[in-house]
């Protein structure tokens, strides 16, 4: 445990930073499973829409330094062209 009172401080900001990401993280992982299961559902239309939603959240993270930049932008091609293809 930290005993000088910058590094509480930062332990504090750290476990409520950490908390706070980690409820972004879900959510990012939850829009991208919701086009993931419209792919495999052979529903373009349903895709195209969650892959909306997906493709703002994604950059709101990347914005946010969430995710990496090349991390959203990767996971927004690979979904994509899994739409395209159907």
């Amino acid at each position: 445990m930290a005993n000088i009172k910058s590094a509480i401080k930062r332990a504090r900001q750290n476990t409520k930073r950490n908390a706070l990401k980690s409820s972004q993280r879900a959510l990012t992982r939850t829009a991208v499973k919701a086009v993931g299961s419209a792919i495999a559902a052979g529903d373009k239309q349903a895709a195209s829409e969650a892959f909306k939603k997906a493709e703002k959240i994604l950059d709101t993270m990347a914005n946010k330094k969430v995710i990496h930049a090349n991390k959203a932008s990767r996971t927004k091609s690979h979904l994509n062209k899994k739409i395209k293809a159907l």
